[in-house]
């Protein structure tokens, strides 16, 4: 079975190329590909020449508008383009640790999708300071609170899909352009799609290298956006109560 495991990226230069040769020894099946913001750093270069040395690795370099969710996208539809029939997304700087890819591939054999949990026993963070533990929570319970997911972690973007669950999503309609995407795929699957979801434990480990994405004015806009998709969810479920 083929695994693609994908890489959005900006100025990775410090964690790729680590990062990718984790990945790779863990299994002679798994494939990576990185989908390249046009790094400033030479992210891209860096993936560019590992490329040349091994058919595994395959980067897209985007151009024009940068975004976490518009890089996610991508690759999704460049990893079932490849035919994959596991894609694992990740961050690439080792906040999600490569050594929960085997145990994550062998729970996706009995259901659709499998999130790497934060919330769960076993889960947890490590690095982080006690107030963006305490943000992560809050985010996470507000979520899990307006959009009624079954899950405990609902914005780790830590996760391991079905190709066939992702051919059927609508990727023209998504909305999200940064990291709101973890949250509005999350509703394609569970809403429209009725995916069967797994959780394991894993740690969120703060960055090793590199500074984070992450800011007040995006988290701000992530909060508005869980509004947006909480009416989208309601607007859906009583569109389908009226058909019945």
């Amino acid at each position: 079975m083929k695994t693609i495991v994908t890489l959005p990226t900006y100025n990775e230069a410090e964690n790729i190329e680590e990062i990718i040769l984790q990945i790779l020894t863990l299994n002679d099946t798994i494939n990576v590909l990185v989908i390249d913001d046009n790094s400033p750093d030479g992210t891209g270069k860096i993936v560019d020449r590992l490329c040349k040395n091994n058919n595994r690795i395959k980067i897209v370099h985007r151009y024009g508008q940068r975004g976490r969710g518009i890089a996610g996208i991508e690759g999704f539809l460049k990893a079932i383009e490849l035919n994959a029939d596991y894609i694992i997304e990740m961050d690439a700087d080792f906040s999600h640790n490569p050594k929960y890819i085997p145990a994550m591939l062998e729970k996706i054999e009995t259901c659709d999708l499998v999130i790497g949990s934060r919330f769960i026993r076993g889960g947890g963070e490590t690095g982080r300071s006690k107030i963006r533990r305490i943000i992560s929570i809050l985010a996470n319970l507000y979520i899990r609170i307006m959009l009624g997911f079954p899950v405990k972690d609902c914005s780790s973007g830590y996760r391991c899909f079905r190709g066939s669950l992702l051919k059927k999503v609508d990727f023209n309609s998504f909305q999200s352009l940064g990291p709101s995407i973890v949250s509005e795929l999350l509703l394609h699957a569970v809403i429209y799609h009725n995916a069967v979801i797994t959780e394991i434990p894993i740690v969120f480990e703060e960055r090793h290298k590199g500074s984070s994405k992450l800011n007040g004015k995006i988290l701000m806009h992530n909060l508005f956006f869980i509004a947006n998709l909480f009416l989208r969810k309601i607007q859906y479920k009583f569109s389908n109560r009226r058909l019945l």
